[in-house]
């Protein structure tokens, strides 16, 4: 699966708040991932977080995936 900044996913295992659902806000070695249940943000390393995603709840595209070239 491909992540980027924004993506909102869905974990196999709930926060202890209750809610499944994650919003991703720093991605490289570790991924720094916020609970949208209570707003806890923690940081993963990327093999734990990707084993540990169950789906892509919400997918923000790049802006430059997004848009054509103009030229």
């Amino acid at each position: 699966m491909k992540f980027h900044i924004g993506d909102v996913v869905e974990m196999k295992k709930k926060h202890p708040c209750g809610s499944f659902e994650w919003e991703i806000w720093r991605m490289g070695a570790d991924f720094g991932i916020k609970c949208l249940g209570c707003g806890r943000k923690v940081m993963i390393p990327r093999s734990k977080f990707e084993k540990s995603v169950k789906k892509i709840v919400k997918c923000i595209q790049p802006e430059d995936l997004e848009k054509p070239a103009d030229k």
